[in-house]
């Protein structure tokens, strides 16, 4: 039976793919996963006894490991969603987000490459090597500008998107140089279950059942456009599937809101589901805090090329997901209370100082 290698399988949307691959799949998954912070076990637990899934513990710098992990499984395909993708931690630390998003991007390609080249065929034309990058690595847009193309240039405006940027070059350049057969894909804002909680909407939901303040950068008016996991790991599997080798495939939601907009609309479904107790909105929690630097004003994807040449569309309004994300941490208080560490806490407190 084919097999395919999943990197970064216990962060929010390598888990998110994993369990859908699973849940509609017979093919089995083995996940490597260095297991930082954002990354989960828990994240998998339903899978945990399945014999379809296999959960190795390491980097994918380490050549040894991986080269021993493709030699053993012969995966038809790889699946990169490792990465270090949190802004603001990018701001405080560069060097881990330089480190895993380019040189350890460079070393699974080389590992990749070596296995790729010795494959017989038909394996060797079959096989795949699926880039999972973001849509930060374009830059800002302004209030009026149209949507990002796969043609927008690049104009990656912080550390985060940076190592990004280079990542996606890496894997252009392997495909053009050497011929491994690649697939990229860039994604805008994703949301929904096993989010770790230092991004907006998690961030918001826990902080405003908790009491605390929502901390609002700068104005509020900053626009995202918001795409729903299960959307974009349906979104990957199709892309697999069917994609152009080397090809670009911008995976958006069609959901574009200020962050202010996501804000109000979480206090007003917990308002809904979870009442504070003294009646009060949730909004009254909100708080403007001093922007973080190089802060893009605007993100928007023009999915036309996915949706027109692969027939994928997004599933989930923002209002469908939004809701199915808040019911879903409201329902999860043990993964939730596993996950706020003594450590992360003490990052909030750092980042989100008045």
């Amino acid at each position: 039976m084919h097999v395919i290698l999943v990197t970064g399988g216990a962060g929010f949307i390598g888990s998110n793919f994993v369990l859908n691959w699973l849940a509609n799949q017979q093919e089995p998954v083995v996940v490597l996963d260095k297991l930082t912070y954002a990354g989960n076990p828990d994240n998998l637990a339903h899978y945990q006894n399945d014999p379809r899934l296999q959960l190795v513990v390491g980097d994918i710098g380490d050549r040894a490991l991986v080269e021993g992990l493709l030699s053993q499984h012969q995966p038809r395909a790889v699946l990169n969603f490792a990465a270090e993708s949190h802004v603001d931690r990018s701001i405080h630390g560069p060097a881990d987000f330089i480190e895993t998003n380019i040189v350890s991007t460079f070393s699974l390609l080389e590992s990749v490459r070596g296995y790729w080249q010795n494959l017989a065929e038909p394996a060797r034309q079959a096989f795949r090597f699926l880039h999972v990058s973001t849509d930060e690595v374009y830059g800002s847009l302004s209030d009026t500008a149209p949507a990002f193309t796969e043609q927008h240039r690049y104009e990656p405006n912080s550390p985060y998107s940076a190592s990004k940027a280079a990542s996606d070059h890496l894997v252009r350049a392997w495909h053009h140089t050497y011929g491994l057969p690649v697939l990229t894909t860039n994604c805008s804002n994703n949301y929904g279950p096993y989010h770790f909680p230092e991004k907006l909407i998690p961030l918001m939901i826990l902080n405003a059942l908790n009491g605390k303040a929502l901390p609002v950068y700068g104005d509020g008016k900053n626009v995202r456009d918001w795409l729903y996991v299960v959307d974009h790991c349906r979104a990957i599997e199709r892309v697999l599937a069917a994609g152009q080798v080397g090809e670009t495939y911008n995976v958006g939601g069609c959901n574009e809101k200020t962050n202010l907009e996501v804000v109000h609309t979480l206090c007003d479904i917990l308002d809904e589901l979870q009442p504070r107790a003294d009646g009060a909105s949730y909004r009254e929690q909100i708080r403007f805090v001093q922007d973080r630097p190089g802060h893009d004003r605007r993100y928007a994807i023009d999915a036309s090329k996915i949706i027109e040449q692969l027939g994928w569309t997004p599933q989930e309004s923002f209002e469908t997901g939004i809701r199915k994300t808040v019911e879903w941490y409201l329902s999860h208080p043990e993964w939730v209370e596993k996950v706020q560490s003594g450590a992360y806490r003490e990052w909030l407190g750092k980042q989100y100082a008045e």
